[in-house]
């Protein structure tokens, strides 16, 4: 028999598509208003080291060169974004705000000189929090959804080499090194999903605490719960 998700976990995947979809389409927006006006953004990307260029660290990823650099983008910010607030959403919560913040910091400080745009920190920052939290945490969730973004993205790890003079790897780098650092930080800020027991485990268990195969459950509870036995 097929295994379904939990009608309240199908729900909140769906809430969660929602409210990523929603910032994508803010992105949309912003670049439409960018195409018709012709105005020139340049101000609101990140300028590394220049007083004026600070803003960008809030800004920059809300602007794309063109419509092919944000579409190159919308399909990773969607099942990155999804799986990571799905697997974790208390670390999300802080992640987040950390990889956009920390990858506009490090660059600021220590890219080249150019205009940096485009939600690509972002992106990496994402795929490498999902990716190395399956490797910390190991359970089944994490594990599947770093698996997923592995198979779908891991070869954005090239992505944080110099590769063209047009292409920001800096933001790619800070944004990894950002995803990264708030994986190993906050990898224990939700809680594990209960693990599945099977019926021989808890006859195992019956055994060991020396009751009969038929006790209950409400025996097996409490006789784990008392004290003095089973200590080393």
């Amino acid at each position: 028999m097929a295994h379904r998700q939990p009608p309240q976990d199908v729900a909140r995947l769906r809430a969660i598509a929602l409210g990523v979809v929603t910032f994508i389409t803010v992105l949309w927006a912003v670049q439409a208003v960018l195409t018709i006006t012709g105005w020139n953004a340049a101000p609101l990307g990140l300028r590394p080291g220049v007083p004026w260029g600070l803003v960008g660290i809030l800004t920059a990823p809300l602007i794309h060169g063109s419509w092919g650099h944000l579409i190159s983008n919308t399909p990773a910010l969607l099942i990155l974004g999804t799986a990571m607030i799905y697997g974790t959403p208390a670390a999300s919560r802080l992640a987040l705000p950390v990889i956009w913040f920390g990858s506009g910091v490090g660059m600021w400080l220590f890219a080249r000189e150019s205009v940096h745009i485009g939600a690509s920190g972002l992106t990496y920052g994402m795929m490498f929090f999902v990716f190395i939290v399956g490797i910390l945490r190991r359970d089944r969730r994490s594990i599947a959804l770093a698996m997923l973004v592995f198979f779908l993205y891991g070869s954005m790890i090239w992505g944080v080499f110099p590769t063209s003079p047009g292409i920001s790897f800096e933001y790619h780098l800070f944004g990894a090194l950002a995803g990264a650092a708030c994986a190993f930080l906050l990898r224990e800020r939700d809680p594990l999903p209960a693990r599945k027991r099977y019926d021989w485990e808890d006859e195992d268990d019956k055994e060991e605490w020396g009751l009969d195969a038929d006790a209950t459950e409400e025996e097996l509870f409490f006789a784990r719960r008392r004290p003095g036995e089973h200590d080393d």
